[in-house]
């Protein structure tokens, strides 16, 4: 508690003296803040109630600055990471070689362009660029009959992230049963490990239960271990197609 009231008073002092900072820039050269000035207040303000030490900005506006700092900060979460795409013209000919010879698949497509051209590219790289056909009715209908058919015996699960005002990052797991859309289990952390995951399975089959399928997404929380895991669970895991949000329709709305 000591500690925790002297990080306070250290935070707040902090806070009073870029205000004071702030003020004394205003009196020489009026000009807005920047935006280093901004965030360091914003991050300050977390450790004490900053309505009482607010002076010379007033509170809407330090709002805004807060809701600024969020949009930042979910900017960075969703920039592409991992590597590069391919050049445009290296995409067109993979689709190409793949239109012309339907036969071949991305390991063919790849051997081709390493022996014919000198271009190293793996197999899963060219499978991204491949152009996948929908499925059509029928695959749909059947998949649409088994969910029906088995509602009461499945369970879907899901992960999804949430920020706090702090921009402290939160796992939400949330499992329900597709027949009667009940929630049977959530709970939240900020290191979803391999052991916690398991626990909350553990916890979702605490009772007797007529669940036999588990359905979850390709997300790579969901790691094959767990899958392992949830079998010996005696409960059969399905993973959702690629790039199907529908297959897991009720749990992802």
């Amino acid at each position: 508690m000591l500690l925790s009231s002297h990080a306070t008073l250290i935070a707040e002092n902090l806070f009073l003296r870029k205000q004071l900072a702030l003020f004394q820039e205003r009196k020489v050269r009026p000009r807005r803040s920047t935006a280093a000035t901004r965030t360091l207040m914003v991050l300050l303000s977390r450790f004490f109630d900053w309505r009482e030490a607010l002076v010379i900005v007033k509170p809407e506006t330090f709002l805004k600055w807060h809701r600024s700092a969020f949009r930042t900060f979910w900017r960075w979460k969703s920039r592409k990471r991992g590597r590069p795409g391919l050049p445009k013209n290296l995409r067109v000919l993979i689709r190409e070689m793949a239109h012309e010879n339907p036969t071949w698949g991305e390991e063919r497509i790849a051997d081709e362009l390493k022996l014919k051209l000198g271009i190293h590219v793996s197999p899963r790289t060219v499978r991204k660029y491949l152009d996948r056909k929908r499925p059509d009715r029928g695959a749909d209908q059947r998949w649409a009959t088994f969910v029906r058919n088995e509602a009461k015996a499945i369970v879907a699960c899901d992960f999804f992230i949430s920020v706090t005002l702090s921009f402290r990052v939160l796992y939400v797991f949330v499992a329900i049963e597709i027949g009667s859309r009940r929630i049977l289990h959530c709970n939240v952390t900020a290191h979803p490990t391999a052991e916690w995951r398991t626990q909350q399975f553990r916890e979702v089959r605490a009772d007797l239960h007529p669940y036999r399928f588990v359905i979850h997404d390709r997300y790579s929380i969901f790691s094959p271990s767990l899958d392992l895991t949830l079998n010996d669970f005696g409960v059969r895991v399905i993973r959702t197609p690629f790039q199907a949000p529908t297959a897991i329709t009720f749990c992802e709305r």
